[in-house]
């Protein structure tokens, strides 16, 4: 059987923290989030990881980060680049600097994974439990010859920052399969608990601590690059033109069930989610870390 790969999302530049958040260290001996994700996916299974980064990002990655890697996981990388489109589309805007999202650097991968594939971002903690559902997940999947296209869900109220508002992908699902995932953006708890947002249309909605959200940890096998490209082609040929418009993965999986054209499976941790979306962030983060080291979920040293 073939070992899963991790396909990391890297390229991205964190805008509201500043700065290459890939790069902070979190941890005591100067660990990475990412050091966190490696160590869990290399305990659930995973030995393969590919990292998709800019070119512009290529040698402090490698120096900073991939280095870490190379005695304890096999490494690929691939790129990011805004021109890298289907054949017949170029890139002409004037103004455009930034590649076209996240299911574009899903796009970028396209030669560099094969069989069972998590996709994850590179400055989020997802926590070990995620990684061994999906690993049993993807096990599951070979034995039955069955496409492991699926995603890992968060509850919200496990996801949300005390520094600010943050947007979420909230997940509906039936029988254990993923229905839709709307974007609700402006998310934040008040006082006195009450979890608030807004839909696209602009509704101010009240949401439940419980309900489940989209981290952007989805599993795939390759068969996904054949509709990814199609999608690509669709989007490219209506926004392929705009400045800020861009290509997400939820938006070709949310297609995709609504076509009936697949099925995602839901996934459920209950697990804490974490990242570094603010600066205030950090000392929560650096802290949580602390604690996980405690109780022994993770080594003291963990690059030793």
């Amino acid at each position: 059987m073939q070992q899963p790969s991790i396909l990391v999302l890297a390229a991205g530049m964190g805008s509201r923290y500043g700065g290459l958040k890939q790069l902070e260290p979190m941890g005591p001996n100067g660990e990475t989030l990412l050091d966190y994700s490696v160590y869990d996916a290399i305990q659930a299974g995973f030995r393969r990881i590919v990292f998709i980064i800019r070119k512009d990002i290529e040698a402090p990655f490698r120096s900073t980060i991939g280095k870490r890697y190379e005695d304890r996981i096999e490494i690929d990388y691939a790129f990011q680049e805004i021109d890298d489109l289907p054949a017949g589309f170029t890139t002409t805007l004037d103004g455009r600097t930034k590649p076209w999202g996240t299911a574009h650097a899903l796009y970028a991968a396209r030669n560099s994974v094969k069989g069972s594939f998590a996709v994850i971002n590179a400055d989020d903690f997802y926590g070990g439990e995620a990684y061994r559902i999906l690993a049993d997940h993807f096990k599951e999947c070979d034995s039955s010859d069955k496409d492991p296209l699926c995603m890992v869900g968060y509850p919200l109220d496990h996801t949300l920052s005390r520094h600010g508002s943050v947007n979420r992908g909230l997940c509906q699902s039936e029988s254990g399969l993923l229905k839709t995932v709307e974007e609700i953006i402006d998310i934040s708890m008040d006082r006195e608990g009450t979890i608030l947002g807004t839909s696209k249309n602009g509704k101010e909605i009240r949401l439940k601590p419980e309900d489940l959200v989209s981290m952007n940890f989805w599993g795939f096998s390759d068969k996904i690059f054949e509709p990814l490209e199609r999608h690509l082609i669709h989007f490219l040929k209506y926004h392929g033109k705009a400045l800020t418009e861009e290509f997400y993965i939820p938006t070709i999986i949310d297609d995709l069930i609504v076509q009936e054209a697949a099925q995602c499976k839901m996934l459920k941790t209950t697990g804490s989610w974490f990242g570094v979306t603010y600066p205030g962030d950090r000392p929560f983060v650096q802290g949580h870390l602390k604690d996980l080291i405690a109780q022994r979920i993770y080594p003291s040293h963990l690059l030793s």
